[in-house]
């Protein structure tokens, strides 16, 4: 197993192994009957993401005793392949359960395990060298006082501010930040805690990473038929990216009143990851509203969340934090807020040098024969003569529009005084 894959959690062999009473396990596997129908044992087991021997089958019999589900026959050998249906007696016991919560899905693990399991692959430790820096950040054009920057920050595992104009690449250089994360991390389907269930894995921003099909595989991932809890899936680090449409609200536990079970916030999420705020300062919540919220979490790196019962918990704050802004940082904040992000690094406007390679990466990417005397007149033109700054985003939304104007015309997109022109006169207000 690659060394980049974090101790694996030993299979449950009990009921009492996981964590959980027989009832709430007997709960779990009811409702997985009632919502998906007829079922083998082991697509219970699967569903449940618990092993049949001496667990699930235990469970089945004991619903079986009260009368909740019932064997209809056998598709192999073995109490794996019985075929479970629910009964008439279970399906009014599923429908009471369905109203106390509607979580159907992998059995969770309680929090303390979750939390032992996140201090274990902490953010802090994990070191990134200058190498594997510079391969992270090939495809992007930065001076390498930027990266002497970043490099100590990311290795800190602290918050980190990006600041400048708009149009520099401070998204791109954060989400290179999150494919640079050294190896994997495991999560949980769902955790519980005071009979609360909490669902931290979502599709939409966890990769899970595939099993090995050998030993000979490379890379990262699982040996195909290695046994673990599988409770818990292997993901790349996250990087979770939230935007203007973060709400105050939305950094709480997610609570649904239809399902009745909660959704875990943006930053439990990114734990072992990268949580990036986007556009810092256009959020619906205020910059200062949001200092007083995570003023704690920054400094202890331990976040309070609150059931709907008004209880609070502590969960661990293992992100690296990115605040990304093209607004003055001390228009947005107060200097207590900015003392607690340690690292504040400007990403400047390219330099001319900068712009000419960003240029011709942008225009070899997109099969533009490149010109020296045209990008000479491109900045002539549009830039010193109207007095306008150049952004390291303007070659390749100029490139795509020079794309698109040539594609109508119906000639080759090259690089044209006309087609220059063309894009230009569109890309850029007029001053």
């Amino acid at each position: 197993m690659d060394s980049a894959i974090p101790h694996l959690p030993p299979e449950p062999r009990t009921i009492e192994e996981t964590g959980l009473n027989m009832a709430f396990l007997a709960d779990l596997a009811l409702k997985t009957m009632y919502t998906r129908g007829f079922l083998m044992g082991h697509e219970i087991a699967d569903s449940m993401r618990l092993p049949f021997t001496n667990i699930v089958d235990k469970v089945l019999d004991y619903l079986r005793r009260e009368h909740l589900c019932e064997v209809k026959g056998s598709s192999g050998f073995g109490e794996s392949s019985y075929q479970y249906v629910i009964s008439e007696e279970g399906r009014a016991r599923a429908r009471e359960l369905m109203e106390q919560n509607q979580y159907v899905g992998p059995a969770p693990v309680q929090l303390p395990v979750y939390i032992k399991m996140v201090h274990a692959q902490s953010m802090v430790g994990q070191v990134v060298t200058q190498d594997m820096l510079k391969r992270a950040f090939s495809h992007l054009v930065l001076s390498q006082a930027i990266l002497d920057q970043l490099g100590p920050a990311i290795n800190s595992g602290k918050s980190i501010f990006l600041f400048g104009a708009a149009g520099n690449g401070k998204t791109a250089i954060a989400e290179a930040i999150g494919s640079l994360m050294p190896g994997a991390i495991l999560i949980p389907y769902a955790v519980t805690v005071d009979g609360h269930i909490i669902k931290i894995y979502d599709a939409l921003h966890h990769q899970p990473i595939p099993e090995k099909t050998s030993d000979d595989d490379r890379g990262l991932g699982i040996r195909r038929g290695e046994r673990y809890d599988r409770r818990w899936v292997l993901i790349r680090r996250p990087l979770i990216v939230t935007g203007g449409e973060l709400t105050l609200e939305s950094l709480d536990l997610v609570y649904d009143p239809v399902t009745k079970f909660y959704e875990a916030p943006y930053q439990m999420k990114a734990n072992g990851g990268v949580f990036l705020l986007d556009d810092f300062g256009r959020q619906q919540v205020r910059p200062r509203d949001l200092l007083n919220r995570w003023i704690v979490p920054l400094e202890k790196r331990v976040d309070f969340l609150t059931l709907a019962t008004g209880h609070k918990i502590d969960v661990p704050f293992d992100a690296l934090i990115i605040f990304s802004t093209n607004l003055n940082p001390e228009e947005l904040v107060d200097e207590a807020f900015l003392r607690r992000i340690r690292y504040k690094i400007h990403i400047a406007d390219p330099t001319w040098e900068e712009y000419r390679e960003i240029f011709m990466r942008e225009a070899a990417r997109k099969g533009i024969p490149y010109s020296e005397e045209m990008l000479r007149y491109l900045v002539m033109e549009y830039y010193i003569k109207p007095k306008r700054r150049p952004r390291a985003v303007h070659p390749r939304d100029i490139l795509d529009e020079l794309v698109d104007i040539a594609r109508f015309r119906g000639m080759p997109a090259v690089l044209s005084k006309e087609l220059i022109d063309l894009a230009c006169q569109t890309y850029f207000l007029k001053s």
